[in-house]
């Protein structure tokens, strides 16, 4: 049927990470959806670094993957190298990050798109929401095409009035190449949203062919690489590329200096707020000054292409300025560039402003996702999308919303900082935002969320399958280390290979395990160990799952308990219609806090900026708690 007559369940807004798990997850849970990009040949675009995942953001993955998105089964397809971060920290703190071959990427994501039912895709780009007073009923494209829709997603990542600067050098963009979106800022401001300015960048691409590698450091993947997909089909990679590691210098920092006058960033001329755990390499400079020397991190693009994305090496700088730096740099004396490095201003709306659902507290049925949201890094932009891909299908649906808690999923953190906090800088997610994340490893999202998916429709009867093979021969193996005893012969020599106690009765095996000297691989050395692990086809994932919760059981309890102490406070709604006015003892800062945001649980109050417990207690008296 027509678009020009077709009334979609959905329409979504912009075809990047966001946009493209939201088109998915809606379409897959029944809804008919149309997906609008400016182009249909880069959706899903790494319009930044070629890599996904990282501290806390592989979490995010591996937590889409098992909710049944498809991050990681597009990142496992076109990776070009697999790492566990952190690996020598404990299990909380174990991050995956791949990087990608940025062409096939984008490839891939086309491909799984074109191939879901009920799901329509249109390239055109959208300059206007149309409205029934205060509700969405579709969009108006710049052909001047209105398509109806009972929900609309926007997902318009740094393409809203967005603006490249390149040194003294301005121009309208919403990346490199692409001209930005106008309209929809607009059309929401009417309405009486509240809308700022952030500000990203990226490095110069150089090509490879330009480089000496010999005087850099190679950085080769795992020796034994996972994946981030939880499906058994998806195999890890047996063939890797190499990233290569060089440094800047002091001359490479005077150099950089010298452009600083011409510079957007000093200049003035941008006075948004960008990246603080990013920033660029003027702006390192400038912070670190007694630094003599910044980390690069040459990554390739792709298994066949030359291009090289120069990590660490952000800027605005004026392109001469650039090319004369970089050539100082250990590897770069006669690079030759492909693009040079560009910051970017964009519209951002604040996310207090959003409930829990991503849905838009001033206009129903209106969904945000991504950097819209003032968020930085494609795994918090496909988190949002999924979330609110799923919400605005229930919606149509007339079925109860989905809300991941901050004990749940690190997707639950991200979304529940944003709405309840929000942010004046590009939020990017960290391990130490949540406070669960023992419980909230990557290691263990598909038993945590699979469940969740599943009961959605998103994750197949193959995935839920999975997750109860896993379980249940994870909980064999601890039955089995409990129950079974070692004798002091058996395993002294281990012991004191390791500089730990040596036994001199009968032990339980899982009391050996459970010592932090000891691995379970130090212990196939056992025999009905060993026998075990092959009598009942127990993989490495059933291992690491095992020897995790008989190392860290206590730790693991412990913040349960605390999690299931807060929970109660979750459990204590807040009706919509409250007047927080006539709160007494309660600072004008809090009441107007809660009045903006407009919590729906006693736990989100307190998680407020400027809520005290005091206000809380307060609070909990008047709903009559």
């Amino acid at each position: 049927m027509s678009i020009y007559k077709t009334t979609y369940d959905v329409i979504v807004v912009g075809g990047g990470h966001a946009g493209s798990e939201a088109a998915a997850a809606a379409a897959n849970l029944g809804a008919h959806t149309l997906l609008i990009t400016m182009s249909l040949q880069n959706i899903a675009q790494m319009s930044c670094n070629p890599a996904m995942g990282g501290i806390a953001k592989g979490q995010i993955v591996r937590e889409i993957d098992a909710l049944g998105g498809y991050s990681g089964i597009i990142t496992d397809k076109t990776a070009i190298q697999f790492k566990m971060l952190n690996k020598s920290k404990g299990p909380a703190m174990w991050s995956p990050r791949a990087q990608s071959d940025r062409m096939r990427f984008a490839e891939e994501w086309r491909y799984q798109l074109e191939n879901i039912d009920n799901l329509d895709l249109f390239q055109d780009s959208v300059n206007g929401l149309l409205f029934n007073d205060n509700k969405i009923i579709g969009v108006k494209t710049a052909l001047g095409i209105e398509i109806k829709s009972k929900t609309v997603i926007v997902t318009a990542g740094t393409f809203l009035n967005g603006l490249i600067h390149i040194g003294e050098k301005t121009f309208g963009g919403g990346r490199a190449g692409e001209s930005a979106s106008t309209g929809i800022t607009e059309d929401l401001v009417a309405k009486g949203f509240e809308s700022g300015r952030m500000k990203t960048g990226t490095p110069p691409r150089v090509d490879a062919r330009s480089l000496d590698f010999s005087k850099m450091i190679e950085q080769p993947g795992d020796e034994n690489p996972v994946k981030f997909s939880y499906l058994k089909e998806i195999k890890p990679l047996t063939n890797q590329r190499s990233c290569f590691m060089t440094y800047t210098s002091l001359e490479v920092h005077d150099l950089l200096r010298e452009g600083f006058d011409r510079s957007p960033m000093f200049s003035g001329r941008i006075k948004s707020t960008g990246p603080r755990y990013c920033p660029s390499i003027e702006d390192k400079i400038d912070r670190f000054a007694s630094k003599e020397r910044h980390q690069i991190f040459v990554e390739p693009e792709g298994w066949k292409t030359n291009e090289i994305y120069v990590n660490g090496f952000s800027t605005s700088l004026p392109d001469d300025i650039q090319d004369l730096a970089l050539r100082k740099v250990a590897g770069f004396e006669k690079v030759k560039f492909l693009r040079y490095g560009y910051a970017i201003e964009y519209d951002y709306f604040p996310p207090t402003q959003l409930k829990h659902t991503l849905e838009t507290k001033l206009i129903e049925n209106l969904y945000f996702a991504g950097q819209i949201n003032g968020t930085t890094g494609y795994e918090e932009a496909g988190a949002q999308g999924l979330m609110a891909g799923i919400n605005a299908a229930l919606k149509v649906q007339n079925k109860e919303s989905f809300i991941l808690k901050r004990d749940e999923a690190y997707i639950g953190v991200l979304i529940d900082d944003l709405i309840t906090k929000g942010t004046d800088e590009p939020y990017r997610m960290f391990t130490s935002r949540a406070e669960y994340r023992t419980l909230l490893r990557q290691d263990n999202a598909d038993l945590r969320l699979t469940k969740k998916g599943y009961k959605l429709g998103l994750a197949s009867q193959e995935r839920m399958d999975r997750v109860e093979e896993k379980k249940f021969k994870t909980d064999l193996f601890a039955q089995f280390l409990n129950e079974t005893s070692v004798l002091p012969e058996e395993v002294n020599q281990v012991l004191e290979e390791r500089n730990t106690a040596v036994i001199s009765q009968p032990m339980k095996m899982i009391r050996i395990a459970s010592r932090p000297q000891i691995s379970l691989s130090d212990l196939k050395i056992l025999p009905k160990l060993v026998e075990f692990i092959k009598d009942n086809n127990i993989d490495f994932e059933v291992e690491e799952q095992a020897e995790i919760h008989v190392k860290y059981a206590g730790y693991i309890a412990k913040e349960k308990n605390n999690a299931d102490k807060l929970n109660r406070l979750e459990n204590v709604k807040i009706p919509d219609s409250f007047d927080y006015a006539k709160l007494k003892s309660v600072s004008i800062e809090a009441k107007q806090k809660l009045n903006k945001i407009k919590p729906t649980t006693i736990a989100q109050a307190s998680r407020i900026s400027g809520v005290s417990p005091s206000d809380v207690s307060v609070l909990l008296v008047y709903l009559g708690r």
